[in-house]
Order: C-alpha cells, then structure tokens, then sequence
C-alpha cells in the first residue's frame, strides 16, 4: 500500500476545533493501518497559545478536558507568531485547518497558499468576503497545487459546495437555487409554538448550541447571507453581501447595543412572531428563512433572503429541527430539481465535514 503523510496545523480550539480533535484522536490508526495515511498534528493554536511539534503531537488516549488544561501552559501566541511559526516548520504535504470566525485568521490564507500550504476552512469570512480576495484565493490555490476547501462553510457537513463545483466543472449552469441553510433559524422556527414563544425558542437554539454565543449574528440574516453568496459564486456568479435584497424579521433596533440590551427587549418580539406564526398555521404553512439565487439570466444574478410561509406541497415543508435543505435547479436538473438535505448544524457533522475536507487533500 503506497504511504501518504499529511501534516496538520489546526487554528481554533473551541466547540468544532475540539471535537475535530477527538474525531482525529479516534480515527488515525485506522487511517494509517487501511488507507496508508499517516496524519500527523504538528500544531494546535489560537489567539492565546501554541503547541508546535514538527514530528506530530501525540493524541493517543486524547481527552479535552485534559488537553484544555495543558494548552493553557504553552506559550502565549499571537497574529504574529503563528504565522511565523506555520511557515518555519516547512513541511511537505501541509495543511492549515481553520475553525475561528476570526478575520485575522482569514489573512493568513493568502501568505500559507502561496507557500503551497493547502487551506481547509469551516471560517466563512474569506470566501464570502471582498470578491476579488475571494477569487485570489482561489487563483493562488491552482497556482501553487495547494486545496482551498471549505465545504463546511455551508450546510455543516452536507456535500452542498463539492456537488456544486462538480456540476460546474462538467458544464452544467446553476440557473436557480433555494435553500434553507440556517440550522439555527429551523430550529427557531420548527420549535415556537402557541405555548413556546419566540423569546423562548432563541434560548432553545443557545442552550442546544445550535446557535452562535451571540444571536443575534444568526437572527440578523447575516449567516445566511454569507452562505448565499458562497453557493453564488461557486456556482459561477459575481455575487456579494450588498447584492442580496433582505427581508428581514427582526427589526435593527435589537442588533443594537449590547447582548444583554438584546436579551431584555428580545421578548417585546414574541407578540409580532406569534401573529405571523398563528397566520401561517391557520393556512396550514410553516414559516422558514429562505434564501434564493436566481440565475435564470445568467449576466444578472439575483439573490435574496426573506422569512417566508412555506405550503404542505413544498420540499420545504416538512424540514425538522437544525436540518438545512438545498434546491439545486440547472440546465441538466430540469424540471425537477437537485435536493440535498440533512443536519445543518451541530459540532459533530461540522467537524465531521472539516475532516472530510483534510482528507480530500490527499487521494486516500
């Protein structure tokens, strides 16, 4: 069996980085024994500290708790240091595994892809940002046989920007695409009832980490329109943030001021949700946040998000839980429409899919 080695730097140490190294932990005997892959860990940092070890850190019997403990003790760490550090280790095969929201961090990936250090990302900032960084990345990723994967920047671990970037690259055109892909908001939206107020099922979606710590980064709309205009421009469209037309349900006087001001007022909400849930209800709808391309004029690309009330005859309908779901309609999917669907969020799948995208470095 022909051996491969892949060297792995992991940036975040939080709910997904900590579970990515347990799966890890589980997983690299097997690896090594039944597909020839040695996948080894020559460093673990964030913002506050740094462990570098270039002959891989060992994670046999790995616990969290412990390592938590013990990578409290290693030396402080900044912007700085791990980008000098990442690049002095100067290994082949070398992948830099991002799991922060951090903009900092995105930085970084310009310097490490042009080094030929591969870029695997559940981050959304530096593929949802400023386009022509967006398309950079990519150019300096071909130009120097390095991967710049971040499937898990939508849909968790669902293969929503793999199947899209297979159907593009064998000549398929995405002409329309409708999706729920906030795991957070169904959540939200599937638990409210006449006895489970808005207020209430916001602090569900937090204490099942569904949410994000704050929020209001969820109910915003921001999160899903980063996804949108991710699955825009992988499908092949110039799209950014101030593209999408919002239709938002919470009014911006709640994204104001602090986190503790938004959870005061949040319940001042609960009458106004009701009366848009009891209304759907009443028509037999079920309300979900939907974000929408429509490409069908490939030269002028619209998108959008907007909360919507959803009929029993949609796909849409029965969504439970977290789930996200997709509609991928292209000159080849038609009339009927590519449908994806499953978890959209939680630690677990999302690390699961950061994993899948580590592996897809190298042909294992």
């Amino acid at each position: 069996m022909k051996q491969h080695k892949l060297n792995v730097v992991l940036c975040g140490t939080g709910t997904v980085g900590g579970t990515l190294l347990t799966q890890i932990a589980q997983q690299q005997k097997v690896l090594k024994q039944d597909r020839g892959l040695d996948l080894r860990i020559v460093g673990i940092v964030d913002i506050f500290n740094i462990m570098i070890n270039p002959d891989g850190i060992c994670l046999e019997g790995f616990n969290m708790e412990q390592f938590r403990e013990d990578f409290k003790k290693c030396p402080k760490s900044s912007l700085e240091t791990i980008h000098d550090e990442v690049l002095k280790l100067n290994l082949t095969d070398m992948v830099f595994v991002d799991c922060t929201a951090s903009y900092d961090i995105a930085d970084l990936y310009y310097d490490f892809l042009s080094k030929g250090i591969s870029i695997v990302c559940a981050n959304k900032v530096a593929a949802s940002g400023d386009i022509e960084h967006y398309k950079k990345l990519k150019r300096t990723a071909l130009e120097n046989d390095a991967k710049y994967n971040f499937e898990t920047n939508v849909g968790a671990g669902l293969p929503l920007i793999h199947t899209i970037d297979d159907l593009v690259k064998s000549g398929d055109r995405i002409t329309k695409i409708e999706a729920v892909l906030s795991g957070t908001l169904n959540f939200i939206f599937d638990t409210i009832s006449a006895n489970v107020s808005f207020s209430e099922a916001v602090q569900r979606a937090k204490e099942e980490r569904f949410s994000e710590p704050d929020p209001r980064i969820d109910l915003s709309g921001i999160d899903v329109i980063r996804k949108l205009v991710i699955l825009a421009r992988e499908s092949g469209y110039s799209v950014s943030q101030e593209d999408v037309e919002k239709h938002l349900f919470v009014p911006q006087e709640y994204f104001d001021g602090t986190l503790d001001d938004f959870w005061k007022n949040l319940p001042n909400l609960n009458g106004q949700i009701e009366e848009i849930r009891s209304t759907a209800e009443k028509a037999g709808q079920h309300l979900r946040f939907v974000a929408k391309l429509d490409a069908t004029d490939a030269k002028a690309p619209k998108a959008s998000v907007s909360l919507e009330r959803i009929d029993i005859q949609h796909p849409f309908y029965n969504l439970e839980g977290s789930n996200n779901i997709i509609m991928l309609h292209t000159e080849r999917y038609a009339p009927h429409p590519m449908i994806i669907q499953g978890y959209g969020a939680g630690a677990g799948v999302t690390a699961a899919g950061v994993f899948a995208d580590i592996l897809d470095i190298v042909n294992v």
